[in-house]
């Protein structure tokens, strides 16, 4: 097999390796509004239990790509599909981090009366799902249409959060008795408007990978 042939075929290794790692992101971010809605505590610990996994998948395919770099001084248009590797893993790192966040507002909220039911906060979460599937969708099939489409998702995803936040100021400042668990409920549309964000970066990478401009999304 020759010097250009073992790159590919890391390359593409590396690529699965992305992807599996993705696959268990968009489960952890099902799971953790899943929890949430059901106030089901032991579904949050599998989803904060299943981070490390992501973590440790996250620091090995890291060590690959940094070890391709190393032996195999890629140019050009392979550099930036290792770099753009590398990124996209930092993307769905945090990604994986906001969905243990609102696993862990689903331990804090599991005893509570929830104070209105989660509709806006179900349908924010099924957008930004869908915007990490789309970006996964434009990296594997190097469609930068895709990528730029995001966007739209993106801006919807703003509008409801904002309209969450003013929401539930205003059932804070009608029963100062649930400030507690209005403000657990305004992080978690933070969180969710923040993996909207790293989806969007992720759209961003796929664009820069394939045109080697960088082009902002948000």
């Amino acid at each position: 097999m020759t010097v250009r042939s073992n790159f590919e075929k890391s390359l593409v290794e590396i690529q699965q390796d992305i992807l599996r790692m993705a696959s268990l992101v968009e489960e952890s971010i099902y799971n953790s509004m899943l929890s949430l809605n059901n106030q089901d505590v032991v579904l949050a610990s599998k989803v904060i239990e299943g981070d490390d996994i992501i973590d440790g998948l996250k620091d090995e395919i890291e060590d690959k790509c940094i070890t391709l770099i190393a032996t195999q001084q890629p140019m050009a248009k392979d550099l930036r599909v290792v770099i753009t590797g590398i990124k996209i893993l930092v993307s769905l790192e945090r990604i994986g981090d906001h969905a243990v966040d609102i696993a862990r507002t689903t331990m804090c909220l599991a005893d509570k009366n929830l104070i209105k039911p989660l509709v806006s906060l179900t349908h924010m979460a099924k957008l930004v799902q869908d915007m990490v599937s789309d970006g996964l969708d434009a990296y594997v099939q190097g469609d930068v249409n895709k990528a730029r489409q995001m966007c739209d998702n993106d801006d919807e995803v703003d509008d409801i959060y904002h309209q969450v936040f003013r929401e539930l100021v205003k059932y804070m400042k009608k029963d100062p008795e649930i400030v507690g668990q209005a403000t657990y409920l305004l992080f978690v549309s933070r969180f969710l408007e923040r993996i909207g964000d790293h989806a969007t970066n992720i759209g961003e990478n796929v664009i820069y990978l394939v045109t080697g401009e960088k082009e902002e999304l948000n």
